[in-house]
């Protein structure tokens, strides 16, 4: 893809999901399209997701699933592609797909079957794909749209579109360019921060709970006091983990409290009293060992709550169980950051860009998708379906604007 190749309507920097994504619609509506991808292959993240299964998209997506600075902007693309239409993408593969959890599905062939099937589509309406590209210079060129500056020669184009992603997983090759682009033209960038990351703790703490390494309960986690999220927790061997941490910690600012119920939809006062009654001899570590696992109880009774037979509690020292098992309060030191974060909060600021289109308001013919947009999905699919739809709609975007047409 150099100067003297054909001539390309669209450009798109990055052939991850949101990038294969919009190349396809594109193409499919009689653009000509180029992908230019820094790594050695594209979707290398798809490649990685849900360990290799890819949770490709969650069938209950809504706004309300997604942080930004501008809490609406998804609304529309979500709206324009939903996950039954990348669903009917898939049947036309011969893909399936099974349920995990509500709403949650993941592919029966895999995650490089997704990304086959997205390179695939894109070839098939003839993107061009080049990977091992490095675009070191974006700048307007003389006769409109953007020229770009490779190692090896130079391409321009009336469209361009940075699929570039975030910051989170360095090791497939996250770099800071698409914010960079961004604020080239003027456009601000909501500061990044990791996303979808476990909880480090102090060391004071780690030194308590380590033991625990490798334990999952179910819980129900709250950060910014009114931000709760349940499902599993995980003790790590430097904090904690699993989903309810995950999406929790996109909400966690440093020095935030992090607020934990180890016994989710439980009246645990009521259900201590009533045991006491029923088996006034018991241990409390025993009767907790009931609901969470049996290291856990151990431990909590050494730490957190004094262990003792349940006839010699009173309520007084009940109700001080029961508020330490549903309000457990740690600090974590930090998160762990970008090595382990799954996705980034924060990103191009929308308001800069059309929720339609997904182009900037004040650069003609300059569109910002996927992940490198201050839009964040929880886990479960949602930043994939994101990708698709923000990718869909740039695509259409720039098919249905006349801008650079013949």
């Amino acid at each position: 893809m150099q100067e003297g190749s054909p001539p390309f309507d669209l450009i798109v920097i990055g052939a991850g999901a949101a990038g294969l994504m919009c190349a396809h619609a594109a193409a499919s509506r009689g653009q000509r399209v180029g992908i230019l991808e820094h790594g050695r292959e594209p979707g290398a993240k798809i490649l990685v997701s849900g360990g290799g299964r890819c949770n490709f998209t969650h069938l209950e997506t809504a706004a309300s699933d997604f942080i930004s600075d501008n809490p609406h902007f998804v609304r529309s693309a979500l709206a324009r592609f939903t996950p039954h239409d990348f669903c009917e993408r898939m049947t036309a593969h011969g893909l399936t797909w099974n349920e995990k959890d509500a709403g949650q599905l993941f592919c029966d062939q895999g995650a490089r079957a997704i990304r086959d099937m997205l390179v695939k589509d894109c070839r098939d309406a003839g993107v061009e794909i080049r990977t091992h590209q490095t675009v070191q210079e974006v700048r307007r060129a003389d006769h409109g749209g953007f020229h770009l500056s490779l190692p090896r020669g130079a391409v321009t184009a009336p469209h361009l579109v940075i699929a570039t992603g975030g910051l989170s997983l360095p090791k497939l090759g996250a770099t800071p360019f698409g914010y960079r682009i961004a604020e080239q033209f003027g456009i601000p960038v909501v500061p990044p921060r990791p996303g979808l990351v476990p909880f480090v703790f102090n060391d004071p703490d780690r030194a308590r709970w380590e033991a625990l390494a490798g334990v999952s309960v179910t819980a129900a986690v709250t950060v910014n006091k009114n931000k709760t999220f349940t499902g599993g927790l995980l003790f790590t061997h430097k904090g904690l983990s699993g989903p309810a941490v995950l999406d929790a910690s996109c909400h966690w600012s440093p020095g935030d409290p992090v607020s934990i119920n180890l016994l989710p939809g439980m009246d645990v006062g009521h259900w201590l009293k009533s045991e006491r009654a029923r088996h006034p001899k018991k241990a409390l570590h025993n009767l907790l060992s009931g609901q969470v696992p049996k290291r856990l109880a151990e431990i909590l009774c050494e730490t957190v709550i004094a262990d003792d037979q349940l006839a010699r509690l009173s309520d007084k020292a009940i109700g001080g169980i029961a508020e330490a098992l549903t309000r457990w309060t740690v600090v974590p030191h930090s998160t762990a950051g970008w090595r382990l974060a799954e996705v980034t909060v924060g990103g191009v600021d929308t308001r800069a860009l059309s929720s339609k289109t997904m182009m900037a308001n004040d650069v003609p013919g300059l569109y910002f998708i996927g992940e490198v947009v201050d839009v964040t999905g929880r886990l479960g699919g949602f930043n994939f379906q994101w990708a698709w739809a923000s990718g869909w709609a740039a695509g259409v975007g720039v098919a249905d604007s006349d801008l650079g047409r013949d």
